[in-house]
């Protein structure tokens, strides 16, 4: 785009920045890659999406008011996305998990435009990219219908484009609901991705370290007041007199590699110091530490929880913990819960994101004892889940039990390496199989293909840095199929961001 939609000059030419023009959202997309201060010549129009005609023929009649149509080109761009790393990227579509769960929602049209929008995000990914994967989905729910409507638009790409080989390579999509693996986005991590993010609210690859700017700045001016002083009384012909000149010359070609390496030391030193001191603060060792065993397996001890939860922490530490703790349970003990939620309350902290997963929990538990789809019981919870997605209460409750895994892998990473081997698996088995390049009727049939190299994974309601780490590590097996991974999802959410979602839903059911 920058290069006007040409081939790159490699002339060695003076570069030239073009005009981007626009919004709050395109800001997001811009932000970690370009410097607006560097944009600075105007009119070449590009936008992010495609412009109806309507506002088209609005934007030539006002320009040849206002600018003497001095306008050269105007260009529809594929960027509904931001791009933070070169395997991550996010639609930056806010909230989403809250909107699809959403039990007031006005109906079903409320949640096919989500879809909708989601979709056309993942459709700039892969016309970015140039490629037309094969997509991979469990079936029921929001994945699903994302993935019906992904494969639409790109079979009436296909079938409009006049040169289709912009997109030959076909890797795997995989998509899937955050409710696969709800846990591993409240949880307390230690690596150093996942605790930045959870700490300093990272946010377009920046972030701002309490306090630590003010010292920065007291020594940057230290640093410059030893510079003049210095410098003052040391004259132009001692620097430059004698065998110095050649020395001289290389220090100063040096001093921006060696200031920008200085930087960067300076940026993670302070970085880590903050992190400890939370880390200290907060007891965030203890978190961690039972929350990896509970993952694991290991049973906790009811007092040593509520012991936990009047300790150290802030509250959303709390709220968490008992969160996984919940999660952790395969059957539910009422007089324990209202043990935790008692402690939570004398810690002054919010119960409705606790109180809504144990009302989905419970759910479960009761659809799983019932065998009767007639009963009073499950007759209301079909309606109250109807709410929600139009489906059956299994599409709301996909993966609980994958809430929590018995071993090290992330239920994601072990679910796209089975889905990239294509081989019999119960796990994947049932997931949906869609081909756009395929004929139209078996693009749904649930056939099996493996022997992937290169794969997307797309999480609809949000992902986190913990999944991306451990896909990153999946990606770099000497033994794995699969070499080259990219995650993404309609945002990247901290725990706290996942848990305000959640406690948002307990709140619009009266929980809390």
């Amino acid at each position: 785009m920058l290069n006007l939609n040409e081939p790159l000059d490699q002339s060695g030419g003076a570069e030239c920045f073009k005009v981007l023009i626009y919004d709050d959202f395109c800001k997001d997309v811009i932000a970690p890659l370009i410097s607006v201060k560097d944009l600075r010549h105007t009119f070449h129009l590009n936008f992010s999406s495609s412009i109806p005609r309507p506002l088209l023929e609005n934007l030539a009649s006002g320009t040849l008011h206002h600018s003497g149509g001095s306008i050269e080109r105007v260009h529809d761009q594929y960027l509904e996305f931001v791009t933070l790393e070169d395997s991550l990227f996010s639609l930056s579509q806010h909230s989403v998990y809250a909107q699809l769960n959403d039990p007031s929602a006005t109906g079903r049209g409320d949640i096919e435009e989500m879809v909708e929008k989601i979709a056309n995000g993942l459709f700039h990914v892969l016309a970015t990219l140039g490629v037309v994967p094969v997509i991979r989905c469990p079936v029921g729910g929001p994945a699903e219908m994302v993935a019906l409507s992904l494969d639409t638009k790109l079979r009436h790409h296909l079938l409009l484009s006049k040169n289709n080989s912009l997109m030959t390579s076909r890797p795997l999509l995989c998509i899937f609901d955050r409710n696969i693996d709800l846990a591993v986005g409240i949880q307390h991590d230690f690596r150093y991705r996942p605790l930045v993010h959870d700490l300093l609210g990272l946010k377009l690859n920046s972030l701002i370290i309490p306090e630590i700017e003010a010292h920065l700045n007291k020594y940057k001016e230290d640093v410059e007041e030893v510079s003049r002083r210095t410098s003052g009384g040391t004259t132009s012909t001692d620097l430059i007199g004698g065998g110095n000149t050649k020395h001289l010359m290389d220090a100063v070609n040096s001093l921006p590699e060696l200031t920008s390496r200085k930087q960067v030391i300076d940026k993670h030193t302070n970085i880590a110091t903050f992190l400890l001191g939370q880390i200290k603060e907060r007891s965030l060792d203890v978190y961690t530490t039972k929350e990896n065993a509970m993952i694991k397996g290991a049973r906790i001890n009811l007092s040593d929880l509520l012991s936990v939860l009047k300790t150290k922490g802030t509250k959303m530490d709390k709220v968490r913990f008992a969160i996984m703790y919940l999660l952790s349970l395969d059957t539910l003990h009422q007089p324990d819960l209202e043990a935790v939620e008692l402690a939570l309350r004398e810690a002054e902290a919010d119960t409705s994101a606790f109180l809504y997963l144990k009302k989905i929990k419970s759910l479960n538990v009761s659809l799983a004892a019932s065998s009767s789809a007639n009963s009073a019981s499950r007759s209301n919870i079909v309606d109250w889940a109807g709410m929600l997605y139009d489906q059956s209460i299994n599409a709301v409750t996909a993966g609980v039990k994958n809430l929590l895994t018995g071993d090290q892998q992330l239920a994601v990473a072990r679910t796209v390496e089975a889905l990239a081997e294509g081989k019999p698996n119960p796990e994947t088995d049932s997931y949906l199989f869609l081909d756009p390049r395929a004929s139209k009727s078996g693009s749904t049939s649930h056939v099996m293909g493996g022997g992937f190299r290169e794969a997307i994974v797309f999480m609809v309601g949000g992902g986190n840095y913990i999944e991306y780490s451990s896909l990153q590590e999946l990606s770099q097996q000497p033994q794995g199929t699969l070499k080259n991974i990219i995650y993404g999802a309609t945002e990247i959410l901290n725990a706290t961001q996942l848990v305000e979602q959640l406690a948002i839903l307990g709140q619009k059911i009266g929980l809390g």
